[in-house]
């Protein structure tokens, strides 16, 4: 959410700033939040009148009443009764104008960052860089849910009846290997001075409402039925929350987590034969990566994080290649944003496991989280990036170490997480 001073003294760039993000329909907000800051503004500077008028109206009445003016004094207390009925009047249209604007506020898109390339949805991502060598093997390589089940490590048929579509059992080797990528991330995290942390599995809507946007929201969320709590679509959420309404010593920053939780997601739409299987789940668990830190070292952290997802990935011998995010497909909270993608030998492409967000201070002003500083209190900066989530990196994970006779190698990295071995047969 933006500043409204900002907007204020900058309209002209928060509308380019929409239009970059082709979200034309969103334009007349801005002229909308302009008058009701100005009604509010005016509702301030009368209010305040209103108030010195009744403190000096109110030191009158005693001086008249001693003087034996108490028909002046009645008239006073008239005036001012009168003036506590506009005030209340005023302060009520004070909170509805208020809450116009914050409404309003809340749906007009961060300031992306002038690197952002400019485009309308994720086709126009623009490729930043490879690493390692993509291989395509010389045997057929099945779908990534065939292999598994041959494995004996997939049953999709008992999730279905179960719990419905979009829901999985993983099991023996498969299942060993899954919870072996986690432990692996985690540990690989720590290394790197992050502190590990597991946080709570839903959150309260006013969280919600601070760390993403409406529509996102809508698509992703899951509501507990008769409470106010959510289930979290990614531990960024809740570990974010956690610093709701604080402030933080400028000598604590940057704070640096890494963080495990199951997520949970709504998933809407109907989906490709890619997006089958275990690729495009409502459950599924994830190591996070989560910063906060000082505004001017935010895009520092930045390339840190996705640097560190694809040292991850390299160092289980998986190529990986960067996306820079364009204008049109970042969430409305986003400054800026790269995702990475695993190679996939059996479509001999990318695809995506992974996306690291810059969110400025949007978050931060949302949820009220400010640092205090030598010079003054401020908002921080807050980023977040996936570490891995499986079981959609199993699938590349598979797909790479894949053998001709259906087997699969186990990095080397792994094997102390499957206790010495090294091929799933």
């Amino acid at each position: 959410m933006l500043d409204i001073k900002f907007l204020r003294e900058n309209p002209d760039m928060v509308r380019e700033n929409i239009k970059k993000k082709f979200q034309d329909s969103k334009l007349p907000l801005v002229d909308e939040v302009i008058a009701l800051d100005k009604r509010n503004r005016e509702i301030k500077t009368e209010v305040e009148s209103l108030r010195a008028e009744r403190n000096k109206a109110s030191k009158q009445i005693g001086a008249l009443m001693a003087q034996g003016k108490r028909d002046e004094a009645e008239e006073i207390k008239r005036r001012i009764s009168e003036s506590g009925s506009k005030i209340d009047s005023l302060s009520a249209e004070e909170k509805e104008v208020g809450e116009k604007i914050t409404d309003i506020m809340m749906r007009i898109p961060n300031i992306i960052d002038p690197s952002v390339p400019v485009g309308k949805n994720d086709e126009e991502n623009v490729e930043v860089q490879r690493y390692g060598e993509p291989v395509v093997p010389d045997f057929e390589i099945p779908y990534h849910a065939e292999i598994l089940e041959k494995l004996d490590g997939l049953d999709l048929d008992s999730a279905r009846r179960v719990a419905g579509n979009g829901f999985y059992y993983l099991t023996g080797d498969i299942a060993q290997l899954h919870s072996a990528v986690l432990a692996y991330a985690r540990d690989f995290m720590i290394q790197r001075g992050f502190e590990y942390c597991i946080p709570p599995f839903m959150i309260r809507s006013n969280v919600v409402a601070g760390v993403m946007s409406f529509a996102e929201m809508d698509a992703m969320m899951y509501k507990i039925e008769g409470e106010d709590l959510y289930l979290i679509g990614t531990s960024e959420h809740s570990m974010i929350g956690r610093y709701i309404d604080t402030i933080i010593p400028e000598k604590e920053l940057p704070k640096t987590l890494t963080s495990y939780s199951p997520c949970f997601r709504k998933e809407k739409g109907a989906h490709g034969i890619e997006e089958r299987g275990i690729y495009r789940i409502h459950q599924f668990e994830k190591q996070e990566m989560i910063v906060i830190c000082k505004p001017e070292e935010s895009m520092m952290w930045f390339d840190k994080l996705w640097q560190n997802t694809v040292d991850l990935f390299r160092s289980l011998d998986i190529p990986v290649r960067t996306l820079e995010c364009c204008s049109g497909d970042l969430a409305d909270l986003k400054v800026k944003s790269v995702d990475v993608e695993a190679w996939s030998p059996r479509q001999k492409k990318y695809f995506e496991v992974g996306s690291c967000s810059n969110l400025g201070d949007a978050q931060a002003r949302r949820l009220k989280i400010r640092v205090d500083g030598e010079n003054g209190k401020y908002l921080a900066h807050t980023l977040n990036n996936t570490v891995v989530a499986p079981p959609r990196m199993l699938i590349a994970l598979i797909e790479n170490n894949l053998n001709a006779d259906g087997s699969v190698n186990i990095p080397e990295v792994l094997r102390p997480y499957m206790l010495g071995k090294s091929i799933i047969k």
